[in-house]
């Protein structure tokens, strides 16, 4: 399929002497991984999107149909876009109903065998209509435009997710340890062997695993890449840590709030923005090193937080999560190494330039990754040409400092998202619409819940 640029409005449409060599390359590129993955006992090829609710949609086929499924891709309804959490439906102007199909084409770059499913691979997909155009609805091809268009500015985005998850069985905290304690890694040294044991064999390069907060939770962190791999590698991560948990014998939540009044689930976003093999978050002259290019592509991230949030930290139970004084970055501001800040700044180590990022502390796994990054790029390239600068940094906890709050609750931030002219822009109308309408008929649909309810509606969907 033809992957360049396009605008939101108008896709390009596919030349199809081009689509025609594309699928006869593929569909001869898929012999030599199908009899790869022959031998390593795969069957089945699970082929997944995101949707906007925030769940990982699937269609499987067999490992011998992989070849057709990238020549002409697998058919899945439009409608999905639309789900609603608890696979309720909803409607917008552009998506809705019965009607329609999209074809679901497999990236044979990420084909991975999965190390915690045993007969398993995965692969994520580009959906594209009947006709080979580009889906304007696909949030992954959203995100790979962002990075595009980060590119045709001269720069490259490296990101990586932390991903926070509570595992419990039957019912309880798996892990009775205190936070950060090495006693829950003793208590859970098979599961967490295994683990990192199937994000290696999975090609995933993990910078740290360890005991987060609250009861039964962890965390783990994986090396930054491209925006898109970074949102692949959630997805993959998250299902690793499914799988696992559950041949242990474990259940794993992953709703921003599993208990209310408790530390919730994160999902940090890392970021550095680089020009070829430089770290622009390092060296320059600006805040804490930055160059100038660096800080008005985060004071445009952080001015835009508030319409951000309804991306990153998406679901009604999202606000549990959000309050003061439990590093859930609960307030609009930045600061050095400062954990209850939105936006942490952190410089690496003075002989290690290419650590020097920021972490967006305020989102959460209720969130489409890919969503997340090509919002965030959008958002700070919007700042560049206006060499917007960052307030003073803050440090301490924000609390008791008359630092802007972050709004408190989805309705707040979803009606500054509607009004956002540059992130409408960015996904295209069809895009735009079905995420808010998603949103809007969540709010509704939780309504008269209580915290418990909420959480307990939540908590173990994502």
């Amino acid at each position: 399929m033809d992957s360049s640029p396009e605008t939101p409005e108008t896709p390009e449409p596919l030349d199809h002497a081009a689509h025609a060599a594309h699928a006869d390359h593929h569909s001869r590129s898929t012999d030599p991984l199908v009899t790869r993955l022959t031998a390593r006992g795969v069957h089945g090829v699970a082929l997944t999107w995101v949707d906007n609710a925030g769940l990982t949609r699937v269609k499987a086929v067999p490992l011998a149909r992989l070849g057709p499924a990238a020549e002409r891709g697998v058919g899945m309804s439009p409608v999905f876009d639309v789900y609603l959490v608890d696979d309720s439906m909803t409607s917008s102007r552009h998506t809705g109903g019965p009607d329609g199909d999209l074809r679901l084409v497999p990236d044979l770059d990420r084909l991975t065998a999965l190390a915690g499913q045993p007969g398993w691979a995965w692969a994520p997909v580009d959906r594209f209509d009947q006709g080979g155009r580009r889906y304007r609805g696909c949030q992954r091809h959203f995100a790979r435009r962002m990075a595009d268009r980060a590119a045709e500015r001269g720069l490259r985005l490296r990101m990586g997710f932390e991903t926070e998850w509570v595992v419990t069985r039957d019912g309880a905290p798996a892990a009775t340890g205190p936070a950060y304690g090495m006693t829950r890694i003793v208590e859970l040294s098979a599961y967490a062997d295994e683990l990192l044991t199937a994000l290696a064999a999975q090609g995933l390069d993990v910078l740290q695993l360890h005991p987060e907060y609250a009861p039964g939770q962890f965390e783990v962190s994986v090396a930054p890449s491209d925006p898109v791999r970074a949102a692949d590698e959630a997805v993959l991560v998250r299902e690793t840590i499914r799988a696992v948990s559950l041949a242990h014998g474990l259940t794993p939540a992953f709703g921003p709030a599993v208990a209310p009044g408790t530390v919730g689930n994160g999902r940090h976003l890392h970021l550095s923005l680089w020009d070829g093999e430089r770290n622009l978050c390092a060296g320059g002259e600006g805040p804490f090193g930055m160059t100038s290019r660096a800080e008005s592509f985060l004071a445009g991230v952080l001015a835009a937080l508030p319409e951000l949030l309804a991306v990153g930290a998406p679901s009604p139970a999202s606000h549990l999560r959000l309050e003061p004084s439990r590093w859930a970055g609960a307030f609009q501001c930045w600061g050095l190494e400062n954990r209850e800040a939105a936006l942490r700044f952190i410089t690496g180590a003075p002989d290690d330039p290419a650590a020097a990022n920021a972490e967006v502390k305020c989102f959460d796994p209720a969130a489409n990754p890919y969503l997340v990054v090509g919002s965030v790029i959008a958002a700070g390239l919007a700042a560049l040409d206006s060499g917007a600068t960052l307030p003073e940094p803050v440090s301490g906890d924000p609390a008791g400092q008359e630092q802007p709050r972050l709004p408190t609750s989805l309705p707040q931030s979803l009606d500054l998202f509607r009004g956002s002219a540059v992130l409408r822009e960015a996904m295209g109308d069809e895009l735009f619409e079905a995420f808010a309408a998603v949103r809007a008929a969540e709010v509704e649909l939780f309504a008269a819940h209580t915290p418990d309810e909420l959480a307990a509606a939540t908590r173990e969907r994502y």
